[in-house]
Protein backbone atom coordinates (compact mmCIF):
# COMPACT_ATOMS: atom_id res chain seq x y z
CA UNK A 1 0.00 0.00 0.00
CA UNK A 2 1.06 3.12 -0.12
CA UNK A 3 0.87 5.18 -4.26
CA UNK A 4 4.36 5.34 -5.63
CA UNK A 5 8.04 4.78 -4.38
CA UNK A 6 8.14 4.12 -0.38
CA UNK A 7 10.15 6.99 1.16
CA UNK A 8 11.66 6.75 4.50
CA UNK A 9 12.98 8.98 7.26
CA UNK A 10 16.31 8.00 6.33
CA UNK A 11 15.98 8.72 2.24
CA UNK A 12 13.39 11.68 2.56
CA UNK A 13 16.30 14.02 1.61
CA UNK A 14 17.04 12.61 -1.29
CA UNK A 15 13.91 11.35 -2.44
CA UNK A 16 12.37 14.16 -1.74
CA UNK A 17 13.90 17.19 -0.45
CA UNK A 18 16.66 17.14 -3.65
CA UNK A 19 14.58 15.53 -6.53
CA UNK A 20 15.09 17.47 -9.87
CA UNK A 21 11.09 17.32 -10.56
CA UNK A 22 8.23 18.21 -8.49
CA UNK A 23 7.16 15.46 -5.74
CA UNK A 24 3.62 14.37 -4.23
CA UNK A 25 4.37 12.95 -1.05
CA UNK A 26 1.15 10.45 0.34
CA UNK A 27 1.26 10.49 3.73
CA UNK A 28 -0.61 7.31 4.85
CA UNK A 29 -1.07 4.52 7.40
CA UNK A 30 -2.19 0.73 6.83
CA UNK A 31 -5.15 1.67 9.04
CA UNK A 32 -6.67 4.42 7.08
CA UNK A 33 -9.47 3.52 4.77
CA UNK A 34 -9.20 6.98 3.05
CA UNK A 35 -5.77 5.59 1.66
CA UNK A 36 -6.60 2.60 0.09
CA UNK A 37 -9.56 4.75 -1.54
CA UNK A 38 -6.77 7.12 -2.77
CA UNK A 39 -3.64 4.75 -3.61
CA UNK A 40 -5.09 3.17 -6.62
CA UNK A 41 -6.14 6.74 -8.10
CA UNK A 42 -2.51 7.91 -7.16
CA UNK A 43 -1.38 4.79 -9.21
CA UNK A 44 -3.37 6.00 -11.66
CA UNK A 45 -2.36 9.58 -11.89
CA UNK A 46 1.71 7.98 -11.72
CA UNK A 47 1.15 6.59 -14.96
CA UNK A 48 -0.43 9.45 -16.04
CA UNK A 49 1.43 12.44 -15.22
CA UNK A 50 5.18 10.40 -14.28
CA UNK A 51 6.62 12.73 -16.13
CA UNK A 52 5.64 15.95 -14.10
CA UNK A 53 5.78 14.72 -10.99
CA UNK A 54 7.05 11.82 -9.08
CA UNK A 55 4.59 10.25 -6.61
CA UNK A 56 5.84 8.75 -3.63
CA UNK A 57 3.98 7.63 -0.48
CA UNK A 58 5.07 8.08 3.51
CA UNK A 59 3.74 5.59 5.89
CA UNK A 60 3.29 7.70 8.55
CA UNK A 61 3.36 4.98 11.51
CA UNK A 62 6.87 3.55 10.10
CA UNK A 63 8.27 7.43 9.66
CA UNK A 64 7.48 9.36 12.81
CA UNK A 65 10.42 12.25 12.10
CA UNK A 66 9.39 13.08 8.61
CA UNK A 67 5.37 12.73 9.86
CA UNK A 68 6.25 15.30 12.55
CA UNK A 69 8.52 17.48 10.86
CA UNK A 70 5.86 18.06 8.01
CA UNK A 71 3.02 17.90 11.18
CA UNK A 72 1.01 15.36 9.19
CA UNK A 73 -1.98 15.31 11.87
CA UNK A 74 -4.52 13.43 9.84
CA UNK A 75 -4.13 10.85 6.67
CA UNK A 76 -4.35 10.55 3.91
CA UNK A 77 -2.25 13.83 3.86
CA UNK A 78 -0.90 14.90 0.20
CA UNK A 79 2.15 17.49 0.12
CA UNK A 80 3.79 18.26 -3.37
CA UNK A 81 7.67 19.50 -2.92
CA UNK A 82 9.09 21.50 -5.30
CA UNK A 83 12.71 22.60 -5.23
CA UNK A 84 12.87 20.89 -1.51
CA UNK A 85 9.89 22.84 -0.08
CA UNK A 86 6.29 22.09 0.26
CA UNK A 87 4.34 24.13 -1.68
CA UNK A 88 0.59 22.96 -1.29
CA UNK A 89 -1.06 20.13 0.94
CA UNK A 90 -4.42 18.92 1.27
CA UNK A 91 -5.81 16.52 3.66
CA UNK A 92 -8.83 13.77 2.71
CA UNK A 93 -9.83 11.13 0.58
CA UNK A 94 -10.55 13.49 -3.15
CA UNK A 95 -11.94 12.45 -6.30
CA UNK A 96 -9.19 11.48 -9.03
CA UNK A 97 -10.08 15.09 -10.87
CA UNK A 98 -10.06 16.71 -8.12
CA UNK A 99 -5.98 15.46 -6.71
CA UNK A 100 -5.05 16.22 -10.79
CA UNK A 101 -6.42 19.96 -10.35
CA UNK A 102 -4.11 19.61 -6.93
CA UNK A 103 -0.90 18.40 -8.34
CA UNK A 104 -1.53 20.85 -11.36
CA UNK A 105 -2.09 23.97 -9.61
CA UNK A 106 1.30 22.58 -8.10
CA UNK A 107 3.07 22.76 -11.41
Amino acid sequence: MGAGKAVTDASFVSDVLQSDKPVLVDFWADWCMPCKKVDPLLNEIAKEMGDQVQIVSVNIDENPETTRAYRVMSVPTLTIFKGGEPVNSVTGAKPKSALVNFIESAL
